[in-house]
């Protein structure tokens, strides 16, 4: 492979100014800013004036330095709900306001968006990317990346390349077909570095092609040579795993201080074995970061404060409204709150919602708005019922704050202590949650033996209860003092991830009554040489109680029939979407599918609200009178969902990946590899592409949802009926909203080619528009294609003359409009 290396004629004054930094620094000093300081922050080096720069795991949110329910972050929803609202501009006001967030935390670098493509629906990191469509992906992603750039962080478009799933994902080797790569994959990244310029990418765990990424020429091809990427390449954490890694276009290794190249690349380089020009060009990209963010005494960077700043939290609001998706109503919504007297809401997620997926996505809010708190403050003057219906979570559940009580000093929380062997404290810290994460931080992981975890726990109910924690390794749980119960927990699977993030648990039944303490302690053991990264998780709570599955389904049913309406809220759980690991099928889990039956027998004023990031199963959706797909809504998803079943705002959302019917009728399923290979044998059929070509048709398709008003689609013209061999086009839209409100539609087009010489899509997505207007209002939008639009990769980019088809209209098989133009 070629990397291009620094040009020794470069007169840019910002370059020769870097140029005579690199020029003071020794081989030695080089490599080390190559290799992370520690697992968020890079190697210092005060004789050039550039300190450390702070990289934060996003995409829906700003973590920063630690893990740490004391240091709360702004909670946005999913990333499937950014996709789903179908606009850039949203998309860049995400971006802005993470950057915000990053620079109140001290960040540098957000280490997001997440754009791979939803290839199948059983990918457990789904949630945290936008779509299964190229085109749709490329625009939001751009504009996702402006909007934390122009704010002075550096965005980082990741997991570049192919990494749509997540089984064995740190080993398997990816085949996939070279116009596959360059028409699906590589586009979803092209525009967030052509158009956007990101000043980051994430290289990705996988192989590609036989080669691991790290060490793979996709680094240089398309990336800096074609599109002209002039910022770092960031490896995912323990990515890289070789020196040889260091020949390619991998610029900087995370995290550290160890890793494969420090002193054995100073060995490398010093024998001729790694080429120094090549160290240069790495170290040249950092000190270009460190300009752009302000790292680099004596550089101006990039932007000095933000210069887009808003609300945070109202945003969060926004944009789950506006990603919100309504499939069904049969004219059930929206509900008038004053004709409401008694509302039943249901379920386990209506109270204990997820806001976000599993994994290094995770930031922790100060607050969660929950949809049973939601309509409780919406509906002041009705009477809000709450059954729990169906047990969703599996597992350890954190304690709740207002039960526990710091033994050490009397307020809400948890004392932890790190103790050595022998039983001496080396730190202690106070803490105001049960689910513990240390990334980093102060604590002595590495020199401790046990990590001791104390509280005073009140009940606020009588009964049994499993007391226990979630946590790979040895563990041992005290009530009053006296040892109930010791277990080693073996992890499920080979993922170092999993193991971490979502690992099994371990309990002990404890008869307990309402307000009444008990002192609670854990003792876990900590294994230094089986800690992830030097990083430590535990969780202490308590395991649901699922004995008697029929009572809670009877109590939902008796509270439903009792009620005007019905807000029935399914979901997943961490179990079922995380990093780490891959669904296995696409049922809720427990017992919600019965549940759902029989509360809409019971009340057919009954809507649905399902809280998850990816498709799940709806065997009862024609059954309820409406049905809400709200994705992980952020930290305001209950005034959100609020707000929209009361009317005072509409779902704004469109399917950006297809929902099925059934499992069995998906046409790209696998994400396990076999014998160590994942085979893309699907080529460019994926999503929607792949539905279509099978001619299956599922619950709900691409690019579906609905509003509050109605639409007519009117007027349908494309700017001139010919084009040159490669041209971009316009087409033009008018569309009136003939409802009796305000309302919001997404214009969709998309282009076939039906006596195509080459294997194609029956159709797919070239243009799309966010379109809003007042009821009554006509109004004409103008939708861009792009020339790339009617091009597939044979060894470059070709295009096919002759005829193709435009057809536009509201989702990819709701298409009222055509027009046909030529590629001459």
């Amino acid at each position: 492979m070629t990397i291009t290396t620094p040009d020794a004629a470069v007169t840019d004054p910002t370059a020769v100014r870097l140029a005579a930094l690199l020029d003071q620094l020794t081989l030695e000093e080089k490599v080390l800013l190559l290799t992370g300081r520690d697992f968020w922050t890079t190697a210092p080096i005060e004789k050039i004036g550039l300190r450390r720069i702070l990289v934060s795991d996003g995409p829906s949110g700003v973590r920063g330095e630690v893990w740490d329910e004391r240091s709360p972050s702004l909670n946005l929803p999913s990333s499937t709900a950014l996709g789903a609202a179908w606009d850039p501009a949203i998309a860049r006001r995400y971006g802005n306001v993470a950057a915000v967030e990053a620079r109140r935390k001290g960040v540098d670098v957000v280490l997001g968006p997440t754009i791979n493509l939803h290839r199948s629906p059983l990918g457990g990191r789904h949630f945290e990317a936008f779509s299964e469509d190229p085109h749709l992906t490329a625009k939001l992603a751009a504009a996702y990346v402006e909007g934390v750039q122009e704010n002075g962080v550096g965005a980082t478009p990741k997991h570049y390349i192919a990494n749509d799933f997540e089984t064995d994902r740190f080993t398997a080797d990816v085949v996939v077909s070279d116009r596959a790569l360059r028409e699906l994959y590589l586009l979803a990244f092209e525009e967030a570095i052509t158009e956007a310029h990101a000043w980051l990418v994430m290289s990705s765990y996988n192989s590609v092609n036989g080669a691991t990424v790290t060490e793979n020429a996709l680094l240089e091809t398309p990336l800096n040579s074609e599109w002209g990427f002039d910022g770092v390449v960031i490896s995912d954490w323990t990515a890289v795993r070789s020196v040889n890694s260091a020949r390619f276009s991998q610029d900087l290794v995370m995290p550290g201080p160890a890793g494969p190249w420090g002193d054995a690349l100073v060995a490398a380089v010093t024998a001729g074995e790694v080429d120094e020009a090549a160290i240069d060009r790495k170290v040249l990209r950092l000190l270009t970061l460190a300009a752009r963010v302000g790292a680099l005494e004596g550089f101006e960077p990039a932007v000095a404060a933000p210069v887009v700043v808003e609300d945070g939290i109202r945003f969060a609001k926004e944009a789950e409204i506006a990603g919100s998706v309504l499939v069904r109503n049969t004219g059930e919504l929206p509900w008038v709150a004053d004709t409401l007297t008694k509302v039943a809401v249901i379920g386990h997620n209506a109270r204990f919602a997820r806001t976000q997926g599993g994994g290094s996505a995770t930031v922790l809010p100060e607050r969660v708005v929950t949809p049973i708190d939601g309509l409780i403050t919406a509906l002041p003057n009705a009477e809000v019922t709450y059954s729990v219906g169906a047990v969703v979570q599996e597992g350890i559940a954190e304690l709740p704050l207002g039960t526990i009580v710091n033994p050490h000093t009397d307020e809400p929380g948890a004392r932890v202590r790190f103790l050595d062997a022998d039983g001496t404290e080396l730190f202690a810290e106070d803490r105001r949650a049960t689910a513990l994460v240390w990334f980093g931080g102060d604590a002595p992981i590495s020199a401790s033996a046990v990590l001791e975890f104390s509280t005073r726990y009140t009940p606020e109910e009588t009964g049994e209860v499993l007391l226990g924690f979630a946590g790979a390794g040895n563990g041992r749980i005290y009530v009053d003092g006296a040892l109930l119960h010791e277990e080693h927990v073996i992890p499920e699977g080979t993922d170092l991830g999993a193991a971490f993030l979502s690992p099994p648990s371990a309990s002990v039944a404890v008869q307990v009554t309402a307000g009444e303490s008990l002192d609670l302690v854990v003792e876990y053991d900590i294994d230094p040489e089986g800690a992830l990264m030097g990083a430590l998780s535990i969780t202490i709570g308590i395991e649901p109680d699922q004995s008697n599955p029929d009572a809670l389904i009877a109590e939902a049913v008796a509270a439903a029939a009792a009620a005007d309406v019905v807000v029935l809220v399914v979901g997943t759980n961490s179990k079922v979407e995380s990093e780490g690991y891959d669904r296995s099928d696409l049922d809720l889990p427990g017992r919600q599918d019965d549940l759902v039956r029989a509360v809409a027998a019971a009340n057919p004023r009954t809507v649905v609200v399902v809280n998850s990031g990816s498709p799940v199963l709806m065997p009862w959706r024609d059954d309820v009178a409406a049905i809400l797909l709200s994705w992980f809504g952020g930290q305001e998803y209950g005034d959100a969902v609020a707000a929209i079943l009361l009317g005072e705002a509409e779902p704004g959302g469109r399917l950006p990946t297809t929902w099925p019917a059934t499992l069995e009728d998906v046409p790209v399923l696998d994400v396990t590899p076999e014998n160590g290979i994942v085979r893309y044998d699907e080529g460019i059929h994926i999503g929607y592409r792949a539905w279509l070509k099978a001619g299956t048709e599922p619950a709900y398709e691409f690019g579906h949802g609905l509003g509050y008003t109605t639409w007519s689609l009117d007027d349908l013209t494309v700017d001139g009926s010919s084009l040159p061999a490669v041209g971009a086009t316009t087409v033009t839209v008018t569309l009136s909203n003939t409802g009796e409100r305000a309302g919001k539609q997404v214009v969709q087009v998309y282009a076939s080619r039906a006596d195509s010489t080459i294997d194609r899509p029956v159709r797919w997505l070239v243009g799309f528009a966010a379109v809003f207007a007042a009821a009554g209002e006509s109004v004409s939008v103008d939708i861009q294609v792009p020339e790339r639009a009617f091009a597939d990769w044979q060894d470059g980019w070709h295009y096919e003359t002759g005829s193709y088809l435009f057809e536009v209209g509201t989702s990819v098989t709701e298409l009222p409009l055509s027009a046909s133009i030529v590629l001459n």
